[in-house]
């Protein structure tokens, strides 16, 4: 303590402590070993068990543990060590020899926000070396929505019941395609055309459908000859639970097949959320039917037609 007392704070320190321990006896003991926990591995493992308990889905557990494993092992330190300059140092590393998107860049800053603050929540570390690694501004082009000619399009490019059953299920519930197939036979309200889906975080909502897909879902159904519960299955023996990547890559077929660009699922649910606000739907129901929590979510999947912006400046400005 010399660099940091003068002579006479040091004298009342050592009074203090002479009367403190006085009849004390002090022996060395070997210093433990640290904990697994407290390794970067260690603590990686308890911070995604406790995103696990707040509801994480298993692709975003294994995307975190992914991108945070790899800033660990790349910056090398222990992580009580790392600084702010080590984390923007990877970052930039990271999208100059990857040539990586902003987008994907602040997803990752996100990422180890959340993981030092959570060791900063948890007293592990003082404070969080991501406090001063501002959110990174990202390009917003407009993302294409599939207009009502396109979803004909795709209706008559489907040559499988089933795949017509999927367009029509998507277009008019905007559904995430996890949620889709997690879908079974016994979820399916046909008589108030509405499903229970089970959506991020393990949260339920209802979903709506119409009578088009009503239809094109009890024709497919009828048409199954397997005891799967699933709603959807694979075309070919054994019928099997159709998975994401088989939807995705069917849509993908089905658009070349209607010359469209870039077909997939969440195109859908993007159409359907500007449509909705497009024809008047307030904001706050548009949120409820697509499952955010946030309504700024919301905000972002609706692109507003940029004719009902023209008329409605027409309507209340002149």
């Amino acid at each position: 303590m010399a660099s940091t007392l003068n002579m006479e704070q040091l004298e009342e320190l050592r009074r203090v402590l002479t009367y403190a321990f006085d009849g004390v006896d002090i022996t060395e003991k070997e210093a433990l070993e640290p904990t697994d926990a407290n390794n970067n591995g260690g603590m990686l493992d308890v911070f995604i068990a406790a995103k696990r308990i707040e509801g994480c889905s298993d692709k975003s557990l294994k995307y975190y543990t992914f991108t945070v494993r790899q800033m660990l092992n790349s910056i090398g330190k222990h992580f009580r060590e790392i600084s702010t300059d080590d984390l923007r140092g990877y970052l930039a590393d990271y999208q100059k020899f990857r040539g990586s998107s902003k987008v994907t860049i602040d997803n990752m800053r996100r990422i180890f926000s959340s993981f030092f603050g959570w060791l900063e929540d948890e007293d592990y570390i003082l404070k969080s070396p991501v406090r001063r690694i501002h959110k990174i501004k990202t390009d917003k082009p407009i993302k294409e929505t599939i207009s009502d000619e396109g979803l004909e399009l795709l209706r008559d490019a489907c040559d499988q019941i089933r795949d017509l059953a999927i367009v029509d299920l998507l277009a008019s519930t905007g559904m995430r395609v996890g949620e889709l197939v997690n879908l079974n036979r016994g979820d399916m309200n046909f008589h108030e055309r509405e499903c229970v889906v089970l959506g991020k975080g393990g949260s339920e909502r209802m979903v709506y459908f119409d009578a088009r897909t009503k239809i094109h879902l009890l024709n497919y159904l009828e048409s199954r000859d397997d005891n799967n519960p699933a709603l959807f299955v694979s075309l070919n023996q054994p019928r099997e639970r159709l998975l994401i990547g088989g939807v995705e890559t069917r849509l993908r077929k089905i658009g070349k097949r209607a010359d469209l660009n870039k077909v997939h699922p969440h195109k859908f649910r993007r159409t359907l959320a500007t449509r909705a606000i497009d024809k008047g739907m307030p904001i706050e129901q548009v949120q409820r039917l697509l499952g955010h929590v946030k309504i700024d979510t919301t905000m972002h999947y609706a692109m507003v037609n940029q004719s009902n912006v023209k008329n409605s400046h027409r309507k209340f400005i002149g």
